[in-house]
C-alpha cells in the first residue's frame, strides 16, 4: 500500500509511531534477553566481497576506492553469517547481531529491499536446543497471543512438523523419494508441470502453495529436516543423509526464521558453493569470486554450532500487530509506506 505522503510527513509518522514504538522496546528485549544468556553482541562489515552464495537473492553492487586509486567491487550483503562464522571459528563464543541486510529486486506487505536481520550463533548448539532457545525468545518479547491480519497465534505451545511428514499432510506426496525427479512429484501432487519447470521449482510452489497456508497458525510451526537439496549451509543429518538439520519458524503464517545446525566441512562447503554458483549464474550471470577466506576459516576450523537468522522486521510486526512492512519502518520506500 503506498501513501499519497512521503514517509517522513507528520501524517505519516504519526499513523506509525505506535507500531514504531513497540520496535523499540522490542530491540531493547531482544538486547536483555542475549546478554543476559551470555552471548555477545557484534558488528560486522555490510559491504563486503561476497554477499552470500544463494542461488535466488539478487545483492545490491558497490565499490570500495583505494588510496592508491585503485577500485574493489564490493556488495552489501545479504546476510551477515559469513562474517559470524569467521568470528566463531576466532573463538568469539556465543554472539547475536541486529543487522542492516539487503536484498535486490524485493518489496511487498511482508519483504523490504533494505531490512533487519537478528542473527545468532551459538557454539555446541543442536537443532533442540536452538529450537527450545527461540521459544523462550518469542515468549520473553512477544506476548502470549499475537495476531497478525487476522491470523492469532498461541505461543503456549509449537508444532514440529518434518518437510517429509508436511508434504505427506498437505500435499499427498512423498517428497523424499521423488527428490530431483519434477514429473514423479507431479504425478503424487495431482498437478501438471509447469513450463520448464525443475523439482525445485515445483517443491518450492508446492511449500508456498499448499503447506504455508497451514503454517504458524494455533500455535508457531516449526518445519524441520529439509530434502538434502535444500541444505543451503546446514549439515546432513547423520541419522538419515537424505535431509538436512534444518529447519523454517512460522508464526500467524509468516515465515520468520531460517536455521541450520551448521556445516563445518569444508570440502563439502566448497562443493556447494560451487553448486549454487553454477546455477546462479545460469539465471542472472557473472558476479562475484568463490569466498576463499571464509572457505579459509572453515578450514582452520569452525567450531560444532547452530545458528539462526529472524526477520527482525516481521518480528516487530507481529509485536505490534501491524499488518504490513512498511507500518514498522522508520523511513520506508515509498511504495511501501
Amino acid at each position: 500500500m503506498s501513501s499519497s505522503v512521503p514517509p517522513w510527513h507528520p501524517h505519516s509518522l504519526e499513523n506509525r509511531l505506535p507500531f514504531l514504538r513497540r520496535r523499540a522496546a522490542l530491540t531493547e528485549a531482544t538486547r536483555r534477553f542475549f546478554t543476559g544468556r551470555g552471548y555477545l553482541e557484534v558488528e560486522t562489515p555490510y559491504a563486503v566481497p561476497v554477499p552470500g552464495e544463494e542461488v535466488h537473492l539478487r545483492a545490491f553492487a558497490t565499490r570500495r576506492e583505494h588510496q592508491d586509486g585503485t577500485v574493489e567491487p564490493l556488495w552489501l550483503h545479504t546476510s551477515p553469517e559469513f562474517a559470524m562464522k569467521r568470528l566463531l571459528v576466532g573463538g568469539s563464543g556465543p554472539i547475536f547481531q541486529l543487522a542492516r541486510v539487503w536484498r535486490n529486486g524485493e518489496g511487498s506487505a511482508l519483504h523490504a529491499p533494505e531490512f533487519t536481520m537478528l542473527e545468532w550463533y551459538r557454539p555446541d548448539a543442536d537443532m533442540d536446543s536452538l529450537i527450545a532457545e527461540t521459544v523462550e525468545f518469542l515468549r520473553e518479547v512477544l506476548p502470549a497471543k499475537v495476531s497478525v491480519i487476522g491470523v492469532a497465534t498461541s505461543l503456549a505451545g509449537i508444532e514440529r512438523l518434518t518437510v517429509a511428514e508436511a508434504f505427506d499432510r498437505y500435499v499427498g506426496a512423498d517428497v523424499l523419494s521423488s527428490e530431483g525427479d519434477a514429473a514423479a512429484l507431479a504425478a503424487q501432487a495431482g498437478t501438471g508441470l509447469r513450463k520448464d519447470e525443475s523439482w525445485e521449482d515445483l517443491f518450492f510452489r508446492l511449500l508456498l502453495e499448499r503447506i504455508e497456508p497451514h503454517l504458524g497458525r494455533a500455535h508457531p510451526t516449526f518445519l524441520t529436516h529439509w530434502p538434502a537439496a535444500q541444505a543451503a549451509l546446514a549439515r546432513r543429518d547423520q541419522a538419515d543423509p537424505r535431509v538436512a538439520e534444518r529447519f523454517e519458524l512460522f508464526v500467524c503464517e509468516i515465515e520468520l526464521a531460517n536455521a541450520f545446525v551448521e556445516l563445518t566441512d569444508p570440502v563439502e562447503q566448497r562443493e556447494r558453493f560451487i553448486t549454487d554458483r553454477a546455477r546462479r549464474h545460469a539465471l542472472s550471470g557473472p558476479d562475484w569470486n568463490l569466498d576463499e577466506d571464509f572457505l579459509a576459516a572453515l578450514a582452520l576450523g569452525l567450531p560444532p554450532c547452530a545458528g539462526i537468522a529472524l526477520g527482525f522486521d516481521r518480528l516487530a510486526m507481529i509485536a505490534s500487530g501491524a499488518d504490513r512492512i512498511g507500518q514498522v519502518l522508520w523511513l520506508p520506500p515509498t511504495d511501501l509506506a
